[in-house]
């Protein structure tokens, strides 16, 4: 399974995300996670242990080794993420600017 595409599967990020500060419990994760489907979050919880990133131990559901290596890569994205988003603004700033112009 190629990383974008477990990264891409929605929660995923959240629950890497939640699982930072330590062990949680299914309902503990779930809770945290909101709108999330019990099935979803089981699902996600598989893929993300084949992956290598959480395991499952008696305090609950655990970021692996693998699994905090990747939540350091949460800064930069977060940091590419702003970038696109001023620039998409910034865009449809432009693109309204031009259209109020043109009226």
């Amino acid at each position: 399974m190629a990383l974008l595409d477990l990264l891409g599967r929605r929660w995923v990020l959240r629950i890497v995300w939640e699982l930072r500060e330590g062990p949680l419990t299914f309902r503990e994760l779930q809770l945290r996670c909101g709108s999330m489907s019990s099935s979803v979050l089981n699902q996600r919880l598989a893929e993300l242990r084949l992956a290598g990133a959480t395991e499952h131990a008696a305090s609950g559901y655990r970021l692996t080794a693998e699994g905090r290596r990747l939540l350091e890569l949460y800064p930069p994205l977060q940091a590419w993420a702003e970038r696109w988003a001023a620039r998409e603004r910034k865009a449809a700033a432009a693109a309204e600017a031009a259209a109020d112009r043109d009226r």
